[in-house]
């Protein structure tokens, strides 16, 4: 296989969506169907003993959230026969499962940075919620390729048309459904699949992968004897309607592909359109025919920008950068992952590359893939692709590793935390192990670690209460250190810099008590109120204010 076709069957892709709407489920579902494992697990259940892949960590087991992004890689060939008769091609998926958890917001922002599409996941009850309209920004802002999976519609829900009406409005994009669902709740019958013209009936099964039963002729009258008349009926008259008003849609490798089915497919690359599934991730259903849709009309691998140029991903050198560290990812070795996106070139294990901020070469002799917690050696990897790295405190969030050009990508912010506490050691005998399990949960960008300069105490920020927990577990059960917290009412932390050096010397002395450095040594103002903040800002007109650390 030639590097340029290496590349163009690399599928990068995160799901997103608000708590509880079936993100974990679906990634499992995907794994079920790539072949990556044979029996799926439950994200809370009592009766599947077996846990969600995606969610190894104690703490999300307990809990039944995601807490962490987890990255998954495998193989997929589309069963279902291109019209053009051509060989299906072999497709390298990599899927990131974030958390939904607004708490967790951060870490999802940034595993955003390094995927190509995304598939927002919607609750058929609940339909759009908060943390979806949130993520939706940020893949409108980078122009990211976005399907909609519309799960549990064997529960009650609401109708597919309300659905794809309030997506419009909330999300702000326009949408087209390519699959169609019969009924829905105790009446669900199963999807007409509108991209392949196929029919499949609904048989829940809740860990292992079940057939579909496939009509190509909507006006087939066995298909009313399957689903009964009226449903039939229906079914016959939703699509006259999505056929009128909704853009058509076609795959790359279909012949019949129209003027107007390829704009659709242009206006989804374009991050204009988005395609729309139903299905039930929990039961196995509807989601092969996503992936298949999927992997045939996902964008490859695509141009990433630096602060230098644009970088292609067939350009032959290697280019890529760190978007996550996880620590501990084997509690045996206490060891950190650091986790590259890799936007060109191809990877190689034991060959040197540039690392842009420390100025060094740096080889790396075990390079990993994932399968969330379990993972493997690799020898290459190409553009699209994530890799592993074994981390002794080299690497930052945002650190660009290159053949030797030196470039900066951009786009990995920290945002300015709206909740603070002080961190205190509970055990005086464990302060060496508070002290490294606060260096390494920060590096990971679990949170922003600020000091003081009145009293050069720690002062820990998030975005809300939850990440506050998950780093008391982590600590005592990863570090063995006890810690506990004290509350400080802190309204916002902003950076600040200013040209007038006289005028920032001034602020630092009349706010010295509100004064703190982040872990990069940089001056961080934390001001106790909305009120505090305005008159700061018009009482200095020269110092620059900023709420992400990307400045």
């Amino acid at each position: 296989m030639t590097f340029q076709e290496e590349i163009g069957r690399r599928r990068t892709f995160a799901i997103i969506s608000h708590p509880d709407a079936g993100k974990t489920t679906l990634t499992e579902k995907l794994l079920l169907y790539g072949g990556a494992i044979h029996v799926a697990g439950a994200v809370k259940s009592n009766k599947i003993r077996k846990t969600a892949t995606s969610d190894w960590m104690e703490i999300e087991k307990q809990r039944g959230i995601s807490v962490a992004t987890s990255v998954m890689g495998f193989e997929y060939t589309p069963t279902l026969q291109t019209t053009s008769g051509r060989q299906p091609t072999t497709y390298k998926i990599n899927i990131l499962d974030t958390p939904g958890h607004q708490d967790f917001a951060e870490d999802t922002f940034r595993t955003l940075t390094a995927v190509d599409s995304v598939i927002i996941v919607i609750d058929a009850a609940k339909g759009v919620e908060t943390q979806t309209r949130r993520l939706m920004q940020v893949c409108r802002m980078r122009k990211t390729p976005v399907m909609v999976f519309i799960n549990k519609m064997d529960r009650e829900s609401k109708d597919p048309f309300d659905l794809l009406d309030e997506i419009e409005r909330e999300l702000g994009i326009s949408v087209t459904p390519l699959s169609w669902p019969i009924n829905s709740g105790q009446r669900f019958k199963g999807v007409y699949n509108i991209f392949q013209q196929t029919l499949d009936l609904y048989t829940p099964d809740k860990t292992h992968v079940t057939e579909s039963i496939r009509y190509n002729d909507l006006n087939d009258p066995q298909i009313d004897e399957h689903i009964g008349k009226e449903d039939g009926q229906k079914l016959r008259q939703d699509l006259e309607i999505i056929t009128e008003v909704y853009p058509q849609f076609a795959s790359k490798n279909d012949s019949s592909l129209t003027s107007n089915s390829d704009s659709g497919l242009t206006s989804y690359l374009n991050g204009d359109l988005a395609p729309v599934f139903f299905g039930s991730a929990l039961n196995t259903f509807g989601v092969k025919e996503l992936l298949e849709c999927f992997v045939q009309i996902a964008p490859a691998p695509r141009p990433v920008q630096t602060n230098e140029r644009l970088v292609a991903p067939e350009e032959q050198q290697f280019t890529g950068f760190v978007f996550k560290i996880h620590a501990n990812m084997d509690p045996n070795h206490r060891s950190c992952i650091a986790f590259v996106k890799i936007c060109s070139g191809k990877f190689e294990r034991n060959v040197y590359y540039q690392h842009i901020r420390l100025n060094q070469k740096m080889r790396f002799s075990a390079p990993t893939a994932f399968m969330a917690q379990k993972k493997e050696t690799v020898d290459e990897a190409f553009a699209g692709d994530i890799v592993g790295l074994p981390d002794t405190g080299n690497f930052k969030i945002g650190d660009t590793l290159t053949s030797g050009e030196i470039l900066h990508f951009k786009g990995l912010p920290s945002f300015s935390p709206e909740m603070f506490k002080y961190i205190e050691n509970a055990d005086p005998m464990k302060q060496k192990q508070l002290d490294k399990g606060i260096n390494q949960l920060m590096d990971e960008g679990v949170a922003q670690l600020f000091i003081n300069q009145a009293t050069g105490r720690k002062l820990i920020g998030t975005v809300g209460q939850l990440q506050f927990e998950v780093i008391q577990y982590r600590l005592e059960h990863e570090y063995n250190a006890k810690c506990r917290w004290e509350t400080l009412p802190m309204y916002k932390a902003c950076w600040i810099e200013s040209d007038n050096d006289a005028e920032l010397e001034n602020f630092k002395k009349r706010k010295y008590q509100y004064m703190a450095k982040d872990k990069e040594g940089r001056d961080v103002f934390l001001a106790d109120s909305g009120y505090v903040l305005s008159m700061a800002q018009e009482d200095f007109k020269h110092i620059k204010f900023h709420f992400t650390s990307e400045f």
